[in-house]
């Protein structure tokens, strides 16, 4: 049982690994086009920061398994993120898809930092439990805040487009 744990628990992490690569290009293509919302673009800006330390802290769990990350499933989640960056980026609505996708991938990140969480006794590697749980409480503050700020975007938005108009 003890090998299934720690392969499920080392893929994990690979898995987790990707999907904070994918988040950071999400993040590096969306701040660059914020400029109307200070706001988002300085939390966007703030959990960029996070997310490299988040990334980090995964590489190190995984040298403490004695893994790598996969380059492979990096490098397809950064394709990945850039061509939903691109996809929003010619629609009108580009903050709002921007927000909802937002806050639904936040929520996957912190269903991801669970499962690992409840992994990390029967992997045999407890001391990786500190530094998820840091990973995961960032997240949870982003996903809350992203939650508390849908309705003020929205509203942002419409300001934005009654004066565009």
């Amino acid at each position: 049982m003890a090998n299934a744990a720690r392969d499920t628990f080392v893929v994990g992490l690979r898995n987790a690994h990707a999907m904070e690569v994918q988040a950071r290009e999400l993040m590096e293509r969306q701040s660059e086009r914020l400029d109307e919302y200070p706001e988002v673009k300085a939390k966007i800006t703030a959990h960029l920061q996070e997310t490299n330390e988040q990334l980090r802290r995964l590489e190190k769990c995984l040298e403490a398994c004695g893994e790598s990350t996969s380059s492979l499933k990096d490098t397809a989640q950064s394709v990945m993120a850039n061509m939903m960056a691109m996809a929003h980026s010619v629609a009108g609505d580009e903050i709002l898809k921007n927000t909802f996708a937002n806050n639904a991938f936040e929520n996957f990140e912190i269903a991801a930092y669970k499962s690992l969480l409840a992994l990390c006794g029967a992997a045999g590697m407890p001391e990786a439990k500190e530094p998820l749980e840091t990973s995961l409480k960032e997240e949870q503050r982003m996903a809350a805040w992203i939650d508390s700020n849908v309705e003020k975007v929205t509203m942002e938005y419409l300001t934005h487009q009654r004066q565009a108009a």
